[in-house]
């Protein structure tokens, strides 16, 4: 294979050209110090949690525009290649999305930093929220500014799953189907654990992974692929860009090794403490927190249902639990820092710094150790064709939380007409997640104000 200069290293947050750069024999030169290259990760980075509403799908809309067009940090293709890497891993997807592009440059420290700064402001405002807001209001009677916050928070997940939804194949479409229809029955099925979706969620996942990559196989898939894997011999040899990401990367598969088993022995450990009674109320926080985040694929909303299931009522109320949601929900940067708030209601500020940790720190190490192997694995078919399949049946399990969020949080005519009126401004109307929190709770205070929808709906 041709070696291919897809990609020439940032000098001072630009790309200039490097001639001659198809030369195999040299492949550090013309690099910054780490020193530098995270001070490029710094400047280019530190905003972005700051400005970054709107959820998953609004944030890959403001990377793309910010690393991609402005800042030709990396070429559109490769930050598609990192989404896709980040939608087929468990964690915040944008958080994943933020840590490896950062990675790409200014490696683990690089990603760190950048995942520190595109969380923080999140993280202190709902803990802070969770700290002093049920101190001046009373949970079991919030006041009129808040009713409607639940019924606008669920209107952005279901905006969130048709953005989703419209971009899969027909193959993708039925995966989609069969997991929000699996969902749905297991979380509302009598003979049904509550807790069967640690199990079932996985096996939908890696079923839709499974299946896709078989059908690539096919002599006539039913999926739409760019490349079939017939059609991959995969690399003779390393391109130029292969070298300069595993350069600047700076981890190899021993490492990506290390990484997994970190994960591993935290997830194991940590149930095994729990289950053997160890009684600590923050290893049960941890636990709690980190088996969920190791079991949810495809982004943020995915985690509501199951969070809903652990905290719900043994730490707080439903109304508690919503209100919390659509202050996440209108929160720039991760919606995963939600753990914040859920654990400094439970716990105070450890709660919410042990949640935040835990929920957030499967996604952090798995994209660290999978970061090698993609870089190995990334031009071979069967991969992307697996990649697919993950996507679709996450999307799905998105559609099923729409299904019993919606029953839970739209109970009388007043919060239907919030849910429908906010669904309308957020997709047709372009309103950011702020704002469609705000007129939700406007439109609420008003009915309750005026005594106006409230029969059971």
């Amino acid at each position: 294979m041709e070696l291919v200069d897809e990609e020439t290293p940032l000098v001072k947050g630009k790309n200039p050209r490097i001639e001659n750069d198809d030369d195999a024999s040299n492949d550090s030169r013309d690099f910054e110090p780490l020193i530098d290259r995270v001070k490029d990760v710094i400047r280019v980075y530190w905003f972005l949690g700051l400005i970054a509403f709107g959820g998953p799908t609004a944030h890959v809309g403001i990377f793309q525009d910010h690393l991609v067009r402005v800042h030709q940090w990396l070429k559109e293709d490769l930050f598609l290649e990192l989404f896709a890497l980040a939608q087929g891993l468990p964690g915040p997807s944008s958080s994943q999305l933020i840590i490896s592009t950062a990675a790409t440059h200014g490696g683990v420290l690089g990603g760190s930093i950048a995942f520190l700064m595109w969380s923080l402001p999140g993280f202190i405002v709902l803990t802070t929220a969770s700290l002093f807001l049920y101190g001046i209001i009373d949970p079991s009677n919030p006041p009129i500014w808040l009713l409607g916050v639940p019924p606008a928070a669920v209107a952005l997940i279901f905006k969130a799953f048709y953005g989703f939804a419209q971009k899969l194949d027909t193959l993708g479409v039925a995966l989609a189907m069969l997991a929000c229809a699996v969902s749905v029955l297991i979380n509302h099925d009598e003979n049904i654990p509550s807790n069967s979706s640690q199990i079932v969620y996985p096996v939908l996942l890696f079923g839709g992974g499974l299946l896709t990559y078989l059908d690539a196989h096919r002599s006539k898939p039913i999926g739409t692929y760019s490349k079939l894997p017939g059609q991959d011999d995969g690399p003779v040899v390393q391109t130029a860009l292969d070298r300069k990401l595993g350069y600047k990367i700076g981890m190899e598969i021993h490492h990506g090794i290390f990484m997994f088993l970190l994960w591993l022995v935290l997830l194991v450990g940590s149930i095994a403490l729990v289950n053997r009674g160890y009684d600590n109320k923050y290893l049960e926080i941890f636990e709690i927190f980190y088996r969920t985040g190791s079991l949810v694929f495809g982004g943020g909303v995915v985690i509501v249902p199951m969070l809903q299931n652990e905290v719900v009522p043994k730490w707080m109320t439903d109304d508690q639990f919503f209100q919390g949601l659509g202050l996440a929900q209108s929160m720039p940067g991760p919606f995963f820092n939600f753990a914040s708030f859920l654990g400094g209601t439970y716990a105070g500020l450890p709660g919410a710094i042990v949640a935040n940790l835990g929920l957030m720190g499967p996604g952090f190490i798995l994209i660290f150790a999978m970061l090698p192997f993609w870089s190995k694995a990334r031009h071979y078919a069967w991969f992307q064709a697996i990649i697919k399949g993950l996507n679709a049946s996450a999307i799905g399990l998105i559609g099923g939380g729409c299904v019993f969020l919606y029953a839970k949080s739209v109970r009388d005519a007043a919060d239907a007409i919030v849910f429908v009126l906010c669904g309308g401004l957020a997709s047709f109307y372009k309103f950011g997640a702020p704002q469609t929190i705000a007129m939700g709770a406007l439109i609420g205070a008003g009915f309750a104000a005026f005594n106006l929808g409230h029969l059971p709906y």
